[in-house]
């Protein structure tokens, strides 16, 4: 049992974390997982057709939620809602990659985030 605690908690840093960095450190900065050919997390959103009002309430839930999942690693509570808010959201990063058709392969740090999050649920 307790090896599966140390597992969730691993996954839940690696999880809160990379969000935390991606929508607080690289938000301003290229990256090769960015939808499309956006430079910035506003022009990904563009690219999109969701524009910046979206991604600053899907970037606020998203840093949100991260905080709450690595809280929950003392705050046992807050790791089902964290875990499936952040999953839906996911979801919703990995729909808009296949809806401008952008490759695969852009789509595979949200897909291994949901499968971690959808882990911790399960576990």
């Amino acid at each position: 049992m307790e090896a599966i605690l140390q597992v969730k908690m691993v996954l839940k840093i690696i999880v809160g974390l990379s969000l935390l960095n991606v929508w607080l450190l690289q938000y301003n900065k290229p990256s090769r997982w960015r939808g499309g050919d956006a430079k910035t997390m506003l022009q990904e959103f563009d690219v999109y057709g969701l524009g910046s009002t979206m991604c600053y309430v899907v970037g606020f839930l998203k840093v949100v939620f991260a905080l709450a999942l690595i809280a929950s690693i003392w705050f046992v509570d807050l790791e089902r809602v964290a875990s499936y808010v952040l999953g839906l959201l996911l979801t919703g990063s990995i729909l808009m990659h296949i809806k401008i058709k952008d490759a695969l392969i852009k789509s595979f740090p949200a897909a291994l985030f949901l499968l971690f999050c959808l882990a911790i649920i399960v576990l």
